[in-house]
């Protein structure tokens, strides 16, 4: 099961923060958007067996004893919570940025948008860079442009500071419209990079 990254943060950080205690805990947190969190199985640690799943959000367990998981509500008032939620990721920001027919020129309703990306980037920003196209020209052309334009915004992203080994970059073509139109169809908002985020 892949977790969210928050969530996978969420876990790793809450056990760890309890590693000198009596007992370990792990908790199970709300995702950035509040609705729930998917579920997480727990593993002894010394046998590797599963000791049971927390499948509830804002749903915490202690590790002590042997047997089966309890599990409770996560009281935010224990001293390792605050802890906890110190140390939680900021949730990803995302920015989309649109282009001109055919060309990685991104439009100028865009250029305020890639502005703000410019400041919010910085050296330990973890960046995922995807393209898309519309419909219009042949597939493989359309996957070109794609990775074409998310490369571009990447080159300016390096040149704000951002280690380009922090970037990932894909292009998904035609593949993944926002408006889904027939095949050769001009459509300014399938054509465009989504930028997500995370520090």
């Amino acid at each position: 099961m892949r977790l969210a990254p928050r969530l996978a943060a969420a876990l790793a950080v809450a056990t760890l923060l309890t590693a000198g205690c009596a007992s370990q805990r792990v908790a199970l947190l709300s995702n950035e958007d509040g609705k729930g969190a998917g579920a997480v199985a727990v593993l002894d640690p010394q046998t590797g067996a599963e000791r049971g799943e927390i499948a509830m959000a804002d749903t915490e367990a202690s590790l002590a004893g042997k047997g089966a998981l309890k599990t409770k509500a996560v009281d935010a008032r224990k001293p390792w919570f605050g802890d906890l939620a110190a140390r939680m990721p900021y949730p990803p920001q995302t920015y989309v940025l649109y282009f001109y027919e055919g060309t990685s020129d991104i439009t100028t309703e865009s250029a305020p948008i890639l502005e703000a990306l410019k400041k919010a980037v910085n050296a330990n920003s973890d960046v995922q860079i995807t393209g898309h196209t519309d419909t219009v020209g042949s597939s493989d052309a359309n996957d070109r442009l794609s990775l074409k334009r998310a490369e571009d915004i990447r080159a300016l992203l390096v040149k704000e500071g951002l280690p380009v080994e922090n970037s990932k970059v894909a292009g998904r073509g035609e593949r993944e419209p926002l408006v889904k139109t027939p095949d050769n169809t001009a459509e300014p908002a399938n054509r465009r990079v989504e930028v997500v985020l995370r520090y």
